[in-house]
C-alpha cells in the first residue's frame, strides 16, 4: 500500500487513534501476564483503557510481521471494521501506528474464540446453534451489505476467528487477508493469490486462485462440522497435517453421523434439528460451487435447526398433550411418561372419534374425516354395490410409516373411524376443516383422502379433482393422487408452514367423476435428501430401453427405479415439431408447438413406480 493511500487512511480515520503509551500502560508494557492469545497477525494482550465514558476493557493486537501478516493487512482491517459496523462483527475502537509499532484495538471477546470451546461439555446444542447462526449472520451482513458497501469477501474463516463475548454472541474477526468486490451481484469472482488456513480453504479456491463468496461458504461449512463433532478440522499424526473433512462428508453420506456427533450432544439433540443443520453444513462442502447455498440460504437453515431445538427443548412437553389427553376415545391409561409417549406415537382417536391424531419425533400428523367436515353440495348416486369405505386401520403403526417414510397407509379390515356420510359419492362437496393440534414451524401438506366410483377404472379416467381454498378467486386442479391400497387415492392439496397450533381452511371441491370422501390429513412434508443433479456419471447399475426404443426403465442399486418415456409416446405428434437430439436417450424431442395447451399420457408399466399419473393438461 503506498504512502499517498496510508496518508489518506490516517487522516479520515485520525478520530481512532491511539497512543503508543496509553497501550503500553494498559498491557504492563506487553506483558505475557496480559497475553490472550495470537495468530496470523501477533500477539493479542488485554487491557483496561480510559475514555470519556469511562474504563473499558479491550483486546490489543500487536503486529508481528514474523507471523505472516504485514501492513496491507493492518490498513485493511481499519479500512473495513470502521466501515462494516454489525452486531456479529467485532468491533474496531482505535489503532495505533507509532515508532514502528502496529496495534488494532478491539472489544474484549471475554469468551475467547470458538475453537477453544468446541470440545466444551457445557456448551450446549442450543448455544452452539446460536453462536453458528450469529456467525452465519455476520458472513451474510459482509457478503450482502446494505447501501454502497462493497461486498467484502473474508478469505479466512475459521473457528478461531469466531469470537465470543460473554453472552455467547458470536463476532466474525479478523478481516486482513479480505478481499472487496462489487456488492449486489449474483457473483463475484476475483483472481486473487492463495491465502487462508489449511484445512479451511476452500478446494476450488486453491487448485484455481479464483476466489468467490461461495470460498467463505465452503469454509463456514467446515465450521458446522466442527461444532457438531465437538474438534478442529485436522489433526496431525506422526508429525504430518491430516485433514477430518472428508471423513465427516463421507459419514454424512453413508448416515452414519452418530459416529463423528460429539458424544455430550447426542442426548440433547432434536432429530429435526440435527437433520437441518447436518444438511445445510454437507452443502457448504459441495465441491461444485454451483451447488454450495448462499450463506443468506444457511442463515434460514440455522434459523429453522434453532427453532426445531426450542421446540423439541421448552415448546413440547407432555404437559402440552394434557388437552389432547382429556378428549381421547377411548380414555388413555398410562402409568408413565414413557408409556404416554408410546400412545402418542401409535396414534389414538380424539374429538368424539372423528380425528385420528399422531406424534412422532415431535411431528404431529391430524387424520380428520369427512363426517366431521364435510358438506355435500351435489351428489352422485349411491354405489350399486357395497365398498369399504375403511381409511384408519387396525394396524397403528401403518398412518406412521405413511408420513414419515411413504408406507402404505391401507391395511386391515376395520375403520378406525366413521368417515364417508352415509357411503355416499359426490359431484360436489366442501369441506370445513379445523387442525387443532399442529406442530410449530412445520411445513404441512393437506390432503384429500377419497376413493373413485368402483365402476370406472382409474387407469382409464383422469384424476380431475377442481377445487378452490375460501377467499382465493381462481380453482387449483389436481390431476396427481397415489393409490394407496384398496382402490383409495390420497392427493396434496396445500404446502403451509404452521406458525399456530391451529389452522381452519375452507375448500370447494368439483370432481369430474364421483368419488367419495374419507378424509382431510394434515402431514408434515416428507423430508428427502438432496437429489444428486450430477446424475449422468451415477447412471444405476442396470437398465434398459424397451417398447420399441421410447421408453427407458432403469434400477438403481437400492432398488428405486427410475421410468422414462419419450416424448413421441406422451405427446400428440400432429402438434409438434420435431427433431434430432444427440442429448436426448431417445431418438427425437418435440418443439415450437401449435397450440397454447396440451395433454401428456403417461403409461407407466412398472407396479413399482408408485405413482400412476393418467392425463396431465398443461398450458404453456
Amino acid at each position: 500500500m503506498d504512502q499517498q493511500i496510508m496518508d489518506a487512511i490516517l487522516k479520515e480515520f485520525q478520530h481512532l487513534k491511539i497512543q503508543l503509551e496509553a497501550i503500553k500502560s494498559a498491557t504492563g508494557n506487553f506483558d505475557n501476564s496480559n497475553l490472550i492469545g495470537k495468530g496470523g497477525f501477533g500477539k493479542v494482550y488485554e487491557g483496561v483503557l480510559s475514555d470519556s465514558y469511562g474504563e473499558v476493557m479491550v483486546a490489543f493486537k500487536r503486529l508481528d510481521r514474523n507471523y505472516g501478516q504485514g501492513d496491507p493487512e493492518f490498513w485493511k482491517e481499519i479500512l473495513i471494521l470502521s466501515c462494516y459496523t454489525h452486531e456479529n462483527l467485532i468491533s474496531l475502537l482505535g489503532f495505533c501506528n507509532e515508532d514502528g509499532e502496529k496495534i488494532l484495538v478491539y472489544d474484549r471477546a471475554f469468551r475467547g474464540s470458538l475453537d477453544r470451546h468446541l470440545s466444551a461439555t457445557n456448551l450446549t446444542w442450543r448455544q452452539r446453534l446460536k453462536i453458528c447462526l450469529g456467525a452465519a449472520t455476520g458472513l451474510c451482513y459482509l457478503h450482502d451489505p446494505k447501501g454502497t458497501q462493497q461486498r467484502v469477501l473474508h478469505r479466512d474463516i475459521k473457528s478461531s476467528n469466531i469470537l465470543l463475548d460473554e453472552n455467547w454472541n458470536a463476532k466474525v474477526s479478523d478481516m486482513g487477508l479480505s478481499k472487496l468486490g462489487p456488492a449486489n451481484q449474483q457473483h463475484t469472482i476475483l483472481v486473487s493469490n492463495v491465502v487462508g488456513t489449511l484445512g479451511y480453504i476452500d478446494p476450488v479456491y486453491m487448485e484455481t486462485g479464483i476466489l468467490t463468496k461461495e470460498s467463505d461458504v465452503y469454509s463456514f461449512g467446515v465450521i458446522l462440522f466442527e461444532v457438531l463433532c465437538g474438534r478442529l478440522c485436522f489433526e496431525y499424526k506422526n508429525g504430518h497435517f491430516q485433514s477430518l473433512v472428508g471423513m465427516w462428508k463421507k459419514s454424512y453420506k453413508q448416515k452414519r453421523l452418530n459416529k463423528i456427533i460429539f458424544k455430550d450432544l447426542k442426548q440433547q439433540m432434536d432429530q429435526r434439528s440435527l437433520e437441518t443443520f447436518s444438511d445445510i453444513a454437507y452443502q457448504c462442502l459441495q465441491k461444485s460451487r454451483k451447488r454450495r447455498p448462499m450463506i443468506s440460504h444457511v442463515v434460514e437453515k440455522l434459523e429453522i435447526a434453532l427453532r426445531f431445538q426450542e421446540i423439541g427443548d421448552h415448546v413440547e412437553p407432555l404437559m402440552d398433550y394434557q388437552e389432547i389427553i382429556k378428549i381421547a376415545v377411548p380414555s388413555l391409561a398410562y402409568s408413565s411418561t414413557e408409556e404416554l409417549k408410546m400412545h402418542l406415537f401409535k396414534g389414538i382417536l380424539v374429538d368424539k372419534g372423528t380425528t385420528w391424531f399422531i406424534n412422532k419425533n415431535g411431528e404431529r400428523c391430524e387424520m380428520i374425516s369427512a363426517t366431521k367436515c364435510l358438506e355435500a353440495i351435489r351428489y352422485a348416486a349411491k354405489p350399486q354395490t357395497p365398498f369399504d369405505i375403511s381409511y384408519f386401520r387396525d394396524n397403528p403403526k401403518s398412518e406412521v410409516d405413511y408420513y414419515m417414510s411413504s408406507t402404505p397407509l391401507f391395511h386391515g379390515k376395520t375403520s378406525r373411524i366413521s368417515s364417508n356420510i352415509g357411503g355416499f359419492f359426490y359431484m360436489e362437496f366442501k369441506t370445513h376443516v379445523i387442525a387443532q393440534f399442529l406442530s410449530l414451524h412445520t411445513t404441512y401438506t393437506v390432503n384429500l383422502v377419497f376413493l373413485l366410483d368402483p365402476k370406472l377404472k382409474y387407469t382409464d379416467c383422469d384424476v380431475n379433482l377442481k377445487y378452490i381454498l375460501a377467499g382465493e378467486t381462481k380453482h387449483s386442479t389436481s390431476y396427481l393422487a397415489d393409490e394407496v391400497g384398496d382402490g383409495w387415492l390420497i392427493a396434496e392439496l396445500y404446502q403451509f408452514t404452521s406458525t399456530t397450533r391451529t389452522i381452519e381452511l375452507e375448500i370447494t371441491f368439483e370432481s369430474s367423476h364421483s368419488i367419495a370422501v374419507d378424509s382431510i390429513v394434515f402431514m408434515p412434508l416428507e423430508r428427502v435428501e438432496d437429489i444428486d443433479t450430477d446424475w449422468e456419471p451415477n447412471l444405476p447399475h442396470w437398465k434398459e430401453i424397451i417398447n420399441g426404443g421410447e421408453q427407458w426403465f432403469s434400477l438403481a442399486k437400492n432398488g428405486k427405479t427410475c421410468f422414462m418415456q419419450s416424448a413421441r409416446e406422451a405427446l400428440d405428434e400432429k402438434g409438434w415439431s420435431w427433431t434430432s437430439s444427440p442429448e436426448s436417450r431417445f431418438k427425437q424431442v418435440a418443439f415450437d408447438p401449435v397450440f397454447d395447451s396440451f395433454q401428456i399420457y403417461c403409461r407407466p408399466r412398472m407396479q413399482s413406480l408408485g405413482k400412476k399419473l393418467i392425463k396431465i393438461p398443461t398450458t404453456l
